[in-house]
């Protein structure tokens, strides 16, 4: 035990000090397991979502001087016009679902390097994905069939969907890894961000010490 009090005051502060920085660190793993269960909940009660795809190639017909290289553009320009409404509105009829549910649901993809375009959809059945993505793409082989005689390019389907095994979302196991990692860095910013508590006795440290009256009376005796 000290004979110093004010000794003893500064180890008591600095134990206090310790304890209450070592007890603000328990925000980083409250945080994770927080997200950790938020992820968890989310994963388990969103169905599980299921992807199909249909692939479609652009081939030139013959009719005019049309190459590979052009297919090749004209594949890229398909899959632009994959998702408007002149192919999707043929597309509502074969999948039995309206406009907005087919833009929602619906990918295409195509390649720099080969004449294809990949459409894929997405829905909380396999047997709807599969619709859907057979659906536009044979809706876009309708749509070229419109213009081959002027473009001299036809698409013909490379593919149909295939019914999904498994669900193409997150499964719950990785919904709540992605939750704690996220709850880990909001708690993370949340201590870098909080106020610091500054150590008692900085005040009374770099600051040079004044004379009292009675000092400085002194010190002008002294001088005369």
């Amino acid at each position: 035990m000290t004979d110093n009090p004010t000794e003893g005051a500064r180890v008591a502060d600095r134990t206090r000090s310790r304890v209450l920085r070592l007890a603000s660190w328990w925000w980083l793993p409250a945080a994770a397991l927080v997200g950790a269960a938020a992820g968890g909940a989310y994963g388990q009660l969103r169905p599980p979502q299921y992807t199909a795809t249909s692939s479609v190639v652009a081939v030139p017909n013959g009719t005019t001087e049309a190459d590979c290289t052009d297919a090749l553009g004209f594949a890229q320009a398909y899959g632009r016009v994959a998702t408007q409404l002149a192919v999707l509105g043929d597309a509502q009829v074969w999948a039995g679902v309206p406009v907005s549910t087919l833009r929602e649901s619906v990918d295409v993809a195509t390649s720099p390097d080969a004449p294809m375009v990949a459409v894929s959809a997405t829905a909380s059945k396999p047997s709807q994905a599969v619709d859907i993505a057979n659906a536009v793409s044979r809706a876009l082989i309708t749509e070229a069939d419109h213009t081959r005689s002027r473009t001299g390019i036809r698409l013909e389907r490379l593919s149909r969907a295939l019914k999904p095994t498994e669900p193409s979302s997150a499964s719950p196991a990785l919904a709540s890894l992605v939750g704690a990692s996220a709850g880990g860095l909001l708690g993370g910013l949340a201590l870098l961000a909080r106020p610091r508590r500054a150590p008692e006795g900085d005040d009374d440290q770099g600051h040079a010490s004044v004379p009292g009256p009675a000092g400085a009376a002194d010190a002008r005796g002294t001088l005369g």
